[in-house]
C-alpha cells in the first residue's frame, strides 16, 4: 500500500490536538435519546412500519433494490403517487424526490443558479446549501445570521442582475432558531428576488398537521423551492424539493446528484408515503409541542441559552475539550447529549445541542434540565 500523503496526516494529527477528531462509534441505546432528530418518535414508530408495510402490500413490491437511476430503471409507480401527495400536502405544483436532504440541496443549487446570476445565503446555512452553492457558477454572497439590515444592503448592490436567489433554512440546524421568513420573504418582492427555503428542521414541527414553517406563516407561495427531508422528523429517508412544474422539468433534466445516482428503492418511498399518513394524525406534534413548551420554561435561568421554539435547543460553552466534559458528564448521568465542536461551529461559540422528542417523558425532561440548571448555573 502506497504511503499516505504527510500533509493530510498533518490536517489529522490537527484534529487531534484540537479535540475534534472525528469517529465513527456505535449509539448507546440505555441513554435517554436528547440527540437524535427524530422529533416525532417515527423512526420506531409500530404504527408507522404497519402503514409502510401496507403500502407495499399494496404497491406489490418485490423488488429489494430499484436496480438504477430513475431515468433509466429506477423509476415506478410508487414515485409518481408519492410526489403528487407530497405536492399536494405542500400545496405546490410539483415535487421532486431525491436521495437525501444533502442530494436535495446540491442538486438544486449547483443546477439553477447560473453564471452571472447572484446567490445570497445565511452565514449559518447548512453545509448542503453552501456545497450546492459552490458547484454552481453563480455569484455568491453570505448575509450575517438572520440581519436584515445586511441583506437588505447587499440585495440593493444587485440592481443591475437579472437573476438573484436568496437561501435560508427555515429553522437552523445547529441554532436551533428560525428565519425571519416573512420578512426576508418581503425583502424578496421588493427586490425581485427568488426565495429558496430548507424546512429540514420545520417539517413535522411547524405548520398545519407538521407542513413546516412557510406554511404557518402563509409563504408557501412566495417561494421559488422549498426543501422538506425525511430522515428528522419523518423516520424515513431521502428527500423533496416541491416548487412549479418548469422547476420539476427543470432539475429532472439538470440536477446532477438526481439524474446520475442510483434511485431509492421503491420500500423507501413506502416509508416516505406512511410518514406522511402518519403526520396528518397531529398527537405527535402536541405531545412535540409540550415536551418543547415544558424545556423552555425549566431553562429559563440558564445563561449562554440560544433561544427556540423548535426542537433543537442549545447551550454555548466555550471550546471543544469543555463542551466535551460537559457531554460526557450528561452521559454518565444516563442523557445522550451532543458536543457540537468547531469547526463545525465557529471556534469560541461550541454547545451542546439537545434535540426534544414527543417520546420524552415529563420526568426525563425534568431530569435534564436539572443536570443542566447544575452545570450552567
Amino acid at each position: 500500500m502506497s504511503e499516505f500523503p504527510k500533509k493530510l496526516l498533518s490536517l489529522l494529527d490537527k484534529r487531534k490536538t484540537e479535540h475534534n477528531f472525528r469517529t465513527l462509534s456505535l449509539p448507546n441505546t440505555n441513554l435517554i435519546d436528547f440527540s437524535s432528530n427524530d422529533y416525532l418518535g417515527f423512526a420506531k414508530s409500530a404504527e408507522l412500519k404497519e402503514l409502510k408495510d401496507a403500502i407495499v402490500k399494496e404497491y406489490d413490491i418485490q423488488q429489494q433494490g430499484s436496480t438504477g437511476s430513475r431515468l433509466i430503471t429506477g423509476n415506478s409507480l410508487i414515485y409518481t403517487d408519492c410526489e403528487k401527495q407530497v405536492a399536494a400536502f405542500h400545496q405546490a405544483e410539483k415535487a421532486l424526490l431525491f436521495n437525501s436532504g444533502y442530494d436535495a440541496n446540491v442538486g438544486l443549487l449547483s443546477s439553477v443558479p447560473q453564471r452571472g446570476d447572484v446567490v445570497m445565503y445565511d452565514e449559518l446555512c447548512h453545509a448542503s446549501i453552501i456545497d450546492g452553492i459552490r458547484l454552481s457558477f453563480a455569484n455568491a454572497y453570505k448575509f450575517r445570521h438572520n440581519d436584515l439590515a445586511h441583506l437588505k444592503e447587499l440585495l440593493a448592490k444587485q440592481k443591475n442582475r437579472e437573476t438573484v436567489y436568496v437561501v435560508t433554512e427555515s429553522v437552523f440546524s445547529m441554532d436551533g432558531d428560525c428565519a425571519l421568513l416573512k420578512e426576508i420573504t418581503d425583502l424578496c418582492k421588493q427586490h425581485k428576488a427568488y426565495l429558496i427555503v430548507d424546512e429540514a428542521h420545520a417539517i413535522g414541527v411547524y405548520g398545519e398537521q407538521g407542513r413546516g414553517l412557510c406554511n404557518e406563516l402563509g409563504i408557501e407561495q412566495d417561494c421559488f423551492a422549498r426543501v422538506y427531508t425525511y430522515g428528522k422528523a419523518m423516520g424515513a429517508h431521502g428527500a423533496c424539493v416541491v416548487g412549479s412544474k418548469d422547476l420539476y422539468d427543470y432539475l429532472v433534466n439538470f440536477a446532477r446528484s438526481l439524474i446520475y445516482t442510483t434511485a431509492l428503492p421503491a420500500s423507501s418511498v413506502a416509508l416516505v408515503m406512511a410518514s406522511y399518513k402518519l403526520l396528518q394524525s397531529t398527537k405527535q406534534i402536541k405531545a412535540l409541542k409540550e415536551s418543547i413548551n415544558l424545556f423552555n420554561e425549566l431553562t429559563i435561568p440558564i445563561k449562554d441559552k440560544i433561544n427556540s421554539t423548535s426542537a433543537i435547543h442549545c447551550f454555548v460553552i466555550k471550546g471543544n475539550e469543555n463542551v466535551i466534559k460537559a457531554s460526557q458528564e450528561l452521559t454518565a448521568k444516563g442523557f445522550d447529549v451532543r458536543a457540537i465542536k468547531s469547526p463545525t461551529v465557529k471556534e469560541g461559540i461550541e454547545r451542546l445541542r439537545i434535540c426534544l422528542h414527543s417520546t420524552n417523558n415529563k420526568n426525563e425532561i425534568t431530569g435534564l434540565t436539572k443536570e443542566l440548571n447544575g452545570y450552567l448555573k
